[in-house]
């Protein structure tokens, strides 16, 4: 499982996407995220606009788990 440090309350989750490396831009992770290949928590999300918070576990299809912290 990755860790992402962020230093805001949350990141939207198309952000933390490109952060991560997942995304190579707003248009991949909007992408990833209406083909229902990202999990917030165990449950898919479709808004590419969803807020993360710190402890949030995001899974992506292919690559793994980003915890943020």
């Amino acid at each position: 499982m990755e860790k992402i440090k962020i230093n805001t309350e949350f990141i939207k989750l198309g952000q933390l996407l490109k952060l991560a490396g997942v995304a190579d831009s707003g248009v991949h992770a909007k992408i990833l995220i209406l083909n229902e290949e990202v999990s917030v928590n165990g449950k898919i999300e479709v808004q590419r606009g969803k807020k993360i918070y710190i402890n949030d576990v995001v899974t992506i299809n292919g690559y793994g788990e980003i915890k943020v912290v």
